[in-house]
């Protein structure tokens, strides 16, 4: 078998807010569909991370990788990726290059998948369960209002655990009044504090019983503060969605930074560097929580991998609305979690017609 073609569309895709207000910062949501057509009628999918500068992620796919890509046998994983990283070092070895890296490895292990007539997770090494728990990560909200529904909607359909995007203590205890004691409740502040004043905001929201306290420090890589942080205030820091490479991963994990570490599956290097990172989060007994906000394959890969990985238990899962989705069966939610699809590869068919209906230039 012989890949023919590696192409990246770039897709717009508007929000609905009919049930909840959820406004997002880009308008309509991006997402980057990795395609890998072979030479015998197999085709992968992936997905790449984009938010802000995806037309920069689809180039290094289309003009970089397809290239070194094509003629090339694509169930040789661990080749091609060890071939990616090399030929692309130049450029960088985390941000933009490893966000493209990561959409066509995922679409390769779609294609090993269909190969073997198994779903991703049964290569992986199985699952303990068909589902994996979930938890609504709400968008940041200005208004005590909205954040209120949105919490209160996200708590009707089945969710037991909140992430909240807030920066402030007025927000926390909105939420907290609103869906009571027994959700679970989650900080990601996206790292806007000094060390000092990361300090200070968690000994303000540590009232609220929150289940962890996410990148709060500028920047995201001062793993000391993180570690020092995490000692001083007693909650449990999570830390990871902006690291590439298991290399980043483990100053992290060397530093004691984090409770909860967080690959991003179409951030860090894909499927084969997620589970280097998962190799390395066992050997520390930390906890995976991986960031997810996205819709297509990538979310599909996180699932079967929190699956098959014993540190892994949860999946984030974005809450907003698409106008539409890119598979043609909707994933199954129901009493807080999504359950494992079960077709080849991936385990959902994408829906060719989404892709021609919202793809951009």
């Amino acid at each position: 078998m012989k890949i023919t073609d590696v192409k990246a569309h770039l897709l717009a895709i508007p929000i609905e807010e009919k049930d909840f207000p959820a406004r997002w910062s880009w308008l309509n949501f991006n997402q980057i569909i990795v395609v890998i057509h072979t030479d015998e009628g197999i085709t992968g999918y992936g997905e790449a991370f984009g938010y802000g500068v995806p037309q920069a992620t689809a180039s290094v796919i289309n003009q970089v990788l397809n290239p070194m890509l094509v003629g090339a046998d694509p169930t040789q994983i661990a080749a091609l990726s060890d071939r990616m990283f090399r030929q692309t070092h130049l450029y960088g070895r985390y941000g933009i290059t490893t966000f493209a890296i990561s959409g066509v490895d995922i679409a390769l292990w779609d294609i090993l998948g269909k190969c073997a007539g198994l779903p991703l997770y049964r290569l992986l090494g199985g699952a303990q369960a068909g589902e994996v728990p979930a938890y609504a990560s709400l968008v940041r909200y200005r208004d005590q209002g909205e954040i209120r529904a949105a919490a209160s909607h996200a708590q009707r359909a089945g969710y037991k655990a909140i992430k909240l995007h807030q920066v402030d203590v007025e927000s926390l205890k909105t939420v907290r009044e609103a869906v009571g004691e027994e959700i679970r409740l989650m900080i990601d502040a996206n790292c806007p504090w000094n060390p000092e004043q990361a300090l200070d905001m968690a000994l303000r929201f540590k009232p609220y019983r929150i289940s962890w306290l996410e990148e709060p420090i500028w920047p995201p890589e001062d793993f000391r503060s993180l570690a020092r942080l995490g000692n001083l205030c007693g909650i449990p820091i999570a830390a990871g969605e902006n690291a590439c490479t298991v290399f980043q991963f483990r100053e992290m994990l060397e530093a004691r930074a984090a409770a909860y570490i967080q690959p991003s599956v179409i951030k860090v290097g894909g499927v084969s560097e997620w589970r280097k990172v998962a190799a390395h989060a066992e050997s520390y007994n930390v906890q995976i929580a991986p960031h997810s906000p996205y819709f297509g394959p990538g979310f599909l890969a996180t699932a079967h991998l929190v699956a098959s990985s014993p540190s892994a238990s949860w999946i984030e899962y974005l809450y907003v609305t698409l106008a539409s989705s890119v598979f043609k069966q909707p994933l199954k939610f129901e009493n807080g979690c999504f359950q494992l699809p079960q077709g080849p590869g991936l385990g959902l068919d994408i829906d060719l017609d989404f892709i021609k209906r919202y793809e951009v230039s």
